[in-house]
């Protein structure tokens, strides 16, 4: 390499080259290298800060992706706070106040049946990725670059080039077929291709801080809980531990960075409600973003996470929504790769994406619009029959706008892509739930082995077998994906009686578990189905 400004070198080429190794990137590129496809994933922070902790919630949905990559255990076995210490989030005038409201089993820390097979986990995202750059430094076919950053992306029919500087200036040319932009919201990637974000800015400040104070455990009034909601005039906001050690972050609502930075130790004060030493460790002002961008794919570049779209943190929706960007990404870049995926293939990722993300903007804004601050009322931190009249109405309040906040599975589940067009249509009739529906996650049981049904899929493409009479369909199927040379595997649980749960004696699930068709026969031509489904063009 040559220093800055002289003529830039060559790397060695990767299939696919990363920008940015967040959580986001770095999850792009375990999917990737998991199916075999070289990477280069490219950051400039050689050493993850765990300054600030950033999103701390990896849902359910997450949570199911680590353990089809084999890493959810890992998560948990260096995750701060278990899932057994406490599922709950608490109202209070203050940690040492009065309790208002709460709600338990949130974030889908709580087994619901046979609904998901991982909980989800709380875990500051610095904990996630200090795992996941180990899991990419492990994977063969994945280089993690850390010290340079992408300044600039040229691409052709043939191929990309990342112009990539390093921390001592020098710069080098990577090639690459494809590029993934994963570099966040001042993404280097998002401007090479003329994108940009279209929404809103809210215009109230937010002041987040993580301090120390290991005496602080004694004073809790209402034992544990991941959040802690802090209404009261002082300091209206939330409150939560980053570990049992007397860790703990603060989100100050409406309080600007002159004055959080100012008045640090008296938030934390009227926060906890006590007296105590605070050691303030680091402080993140912010203003929440409601935003997409116009386009997050330029022939052979790709936008996600950060770079593809922001949205207030109420919720915790952020960082797994772009864990759901590349895992949809992912897999879809290694089949064209691999040679068995087409180029609807890629032109689905925004057709099944963008949708989502706006969604998840949407309800993350409307979470938003009832916080601490519009929580407040007179009488609630007072004894006898006015404070006890308060407490009630602030509880039925809290109960009827935030339970959705914490109660989300519905839609953390129920994310769908039925609109797709690599999605067979569903031609039945069904009501049921629990059915599977084309589009949509593949509804989770357990088998009569004891075996989640997720760990029994394929890599790839998964034909279920659920009843005998559909057996000489799914020999088409198969005969029709030998000739295209698509990989799939087929299962047959028949004795697990599941046709009527899952209303079809067949089920075809992609490689992300969502449902590509469902049936108990094949309409026309088998090689047709399998040929939108992997995102070939054959005139449908």
């Amino acid at each position: 390499m040559t220093g800055k400004g002289g003529a830039a070198s060559n790397r060695a080429a990767a299939q696919v080259v990363i920008a940015g190794g967040g959580p986001v990137g770095l999850a792009a590129a375990v999917e990737l290298g998991r199916r075999g496809i070289s990477c280069l994933v490219v950051e400039p922070r050689r050493v993850v800060s765990r300054a600030r902790p950033r999103c701390k919630t990896v849902n359910v949905r997450s949570m199911e992706h680590l353990r089809r990559w084999g890493i959810a255990d890992r998560l948990r076995s260096v995750a701060p706070l278990s899932t057994s210490w406490s599922q709950d989030v608490v109202f209070c005038t203050s940690l040492a106040g009065r309790e208002l409201s709460r709600f338990t089993g949130v974030f889908g820390l709580t087994a619901q049946g046979d609904r998901f097979p991982e909980l989800g986990q709380q875990a500051p995202q610095f904990v996630l990725e200090d795992l996941l750059r180990q899991v990419v430094c492990d994977e063969p076919a994945c280089e993690l670059w850390l010290g340079a950053r992408v300044l600039a992306v040229e691409q052709d029919e043939f191929g990309v080039r990342a112009t990539v500087v390093d921390d001592t200036g020098s710069e080098s040319i990577v090639a690459g077929e494809y590029l993934l932009g994963c570099d966040g919201p001042r993404s280097a990637v998002r401007n090479a291709i003329g994108s940009r974000y279209v929404g809103g800015v809210a215009l109230r400040p937010n002041f987040g801080l993580v301090f120390r104070s290991p005496e602080l455990w004694a004073r809790v009034r209402h034992g544990p809980a991941v959040q802690y909601w802090i209404v009261n005039d002082s300091s209206p906001g939330v409150v939560g531990p980053l570990d049992l050690d007397g860790t703990w972050w603060l989100i100050a609502v409406g309080v600007d960075r002159q004055t959080g930075e100012r008045d640090a130790q008296q938030l934390i004060a009227a926060a906890t409600g006590t007296t105590l030493s605070a050691e303030v460790l680091s402080t993140d002002p912010w203003t929440a973003r409601m935003q997409l961008v116009d386009q997050s794919r330029r022939d052979r570049v790709f936008l996600a996470g950060d770079a593809a779209h922001l949205n207030p943190p109420w919720g915790g929706h952020g960082l797994n929504t772009g864990l759901g960007d590349a895992v949809d990404l992912g897999w879809k870049l290694a089949a064209v790769l691999n040679g068995w995926g087409g180029p609807r293939l890629l032109a689905s990722y925004e057709w099944e994406r963008r949708p989502v993300q706006r969604r998840i903007i949407a309800e993350a804004e409307a979470n938003m619009s009832v916080l601490s601050s519009e929580l407040l009322s007179q009488d609630l931190d007072v004894d006898g029959l006015p404070g006890d009249a308060a407490r009630r109405l602030a509880h039925a309040r809290i109960q009827q706008a935030k339970y959705g906040e914490f109660h989300a599975l519905d839609l953390v589940l129920g994310i769908g892509y039925e609109e797709s067009p690599i999605v067979a249509a569903d031609q039945r009739q069904v009501c049921d739930q629990d059915a599977a529906r084309p589009g949509f996650r593949l509804p989770h049981v357990w088998l009569a082995s004891g075996q989640s049904i997720y760990d029994a899929l394929g890599p790839d493409l998964t034909l279920l077998l659920l009843s005998r009479e559909a057996a000489g369909a799914a020999v088409a199927l198969e005969s029709a994906c030998r000739t295209r040379k698509v990989p799939l595997r087929t299962l047959d649980l028949v004795a697990n009686g599941l046709a009527v749960r899952l209303g079809a004696g067949l089920t075809l699930v992609r490689p992300d578990q969502h449902v590509a068709w469902c049936g108990d026969t094949v309409t026309g031509d088998p090689g047709s189905l399998i040929d939108r489904v992997r995102g070939v063009d054959n005139g449908a």
